[in-house]
């Protein structure tokens, strides 16, 4: 594993937030998945994509192909995702992103994991316990606050240490509770989904 000691968080971290699009559950189809990458919490600098099977095994290794052959690899210090599950329960290996993009993992989610529901959902597919080791994996969610006390997420790292992924939550957290990276993440793959 790939650990990050960050000396300096400087106010212009180059970071990117990664978000899938909607899609109708059960249906075999792909989804597309965004990265939007920000200098801080105010500087939009590019946006990358790529896509993924609904319910697949294709998460990790689409989004870790994504980033590595962009032309903001080098530049990039965090990525963050939206949770670990994307396009239903492709579940994104966070251990083997952190390994394959050399780069720190910070998930984000706006409330708490109901582990028990998503243990029963799994059952219902291929390779249920493959994914749930994943999602264990993972580490437990931690509660941590972003622009003040009261906005609180939930968050889980790989390759950086808790304070140093709450400090950058904090810093790029700038016009709602979560990252500016996976807001904008999540509107244009939003958008993309409805065409």
């Amino acid at each position: 594993m790939n650990r990050k000691s960050f000396r300096v968080i400087k106010p212009e971290i180059r970071v990117l937030g990664v978000d899938d699009g909607a899609f109708t559950p059960h249906v075999k189809g792909h989804v597309p998945v965004i990265g939007v990458v920000f200098r801080g919490g105010y500087w939009f600098d590019g946006v990358m994509h790529t896509k993924i099977a609904v319910d697949g095994f294709d998460a990790t290794d689409s989004i870790s192909s994504m980033i590595t052959g962009s032309s903001h690899y080098k530049q990039l210090r965090v990525i963050m995702l939206n949770g670990i599950t994307f396009a239903g329960f492709n579940i994104v290996d966070v251990k083997a992103l952190n390994v394959a993009t050399k780069l720190p993992v910070i998930t984000v989610t706006r409330e708490k994991p109901d582990f028990a529901e998503i243990h029963k959902a799994l059952q219902n597919l291929p390779n249920s316990e493959a994914r749930w080791e994943a999602i264990l994996d993972a580490g437990e969610p931690i509660e941590v606050s972003t622009r003040n006390e009261k906005a609180k997420v939930y968050m889980q790292t790989v390759g950086v240490s808790k304070e140093d992924a709450q400090k950058i939550l904090r810093l790029t957290s700038t016009r709602s509770n979560i990252p500016e990276a996976l807001r904008v993440a999540h509107i244009i793959a939003s958008g993309l989904s409805r065409l």
